[in-house]
């Protein structure tokens, strides 16, 4: 019985830093700064070491999570958290609210070759990202860089296997 089903397909979808999203929000808070405003209430405005990536869905359905796939070329520090699906960022600003938990942490060490990273809370965001997927055509992340590191030091993506 087994024969007859299909060997599971591996897709690798990148996680693209998106620079346009990243500037307009940095133009909020440049905006909010210049004006002596303040952010709305529950408002999530970036830190300076803060960037937007997406991840455009080629596959939605039937997708099962696998790995994540993180490469820091040099040591530091990258926290990936995902936003939820009732955030347009074309025309709502981002709110806490709408960041999802648990974030994906993974970090290199200096003298080691392999990321460590926070495993029981990376596989559960991993996981909910084969059910998001099924509602949303992309997905949209914001990466926090520390310890040295910055978006030209990241090469990352979330590999399925298409059932």
């Amino acid at each position: 019985m087994a024969e007859d089903e299909p060997n599971p397909t591996q897709r690798d979808m990148p996680l693209v830093l998106d620079e346009d999203l990243t500037k307009q929000m940095w133009l909020r808070v440049e905006s909010l700064k210049r004006r002596g405003g303040k952010r709305q209430d529950g408002e999530k405005l970036p830190h300076p070491a803060e960037s937007v990536y997406r991840v455009d869905f080629i596959q939605q359905q039937r997708l099962q999570f696998e790995r994540w796939d993180v490469v820091l070329d040099k040591p530091g520090k990258v926290t990936i958290t995902g936003t939820s699906q009732i955030w347009t960022p074309d025309l709502t600003n981002l709110m806490t609210r709408q960041l999802l938990d648990p974030a994906a942490i993974f970090w290199l060490k200096e003298d080691s070759v392999a990321m460590d990273w926070n495993e029981a809370d990376a596989l559960e965001f991993g996981e909910r990202l084969s059910e998001l997927a099924k509602i949303r055509k992309v997905m949209y992340f914001l990466i926090t860089f520390s310890e040295g590191v910055e978006p030209a030091n990241l090469k990352t993506s979330v590999v399925f296997s298409q059932l």
